[in-house]
């Protein structure tokens, strides 16, 4: 059921776009609820995991691999 692979620091595109014109997000923290932060204007919100999954529509940019 849970296909979209994301992880920490990795920069993701939503289903609708932000106010201030981008759809790219970063994901700045993960757990129960997801924090990501807007890569244009630098707002940042914090999301259910499952209500984020939906949101969702692909990664942009995956993260680098630390070690």
């Amino acid at each position: 059921m849970n296909d979209k692979e994301f992880g920490l620091n990795d920069v993701v595109e939503m289903k609708k776009q932000h106010p201030c014109g981008t759809n790219a997000w970063k994901v700045i923290r993960m757990g129960a609820d997801i924090r990501i932060k807007c890569e244009g204007c630098g707002h940042s919100v914090m999301i259910p995991r499952n209500q984020f999954t939906k949101k969702m529509k692909k990664v942009i940019v995956k993260a680098e691999a630390e070690g």
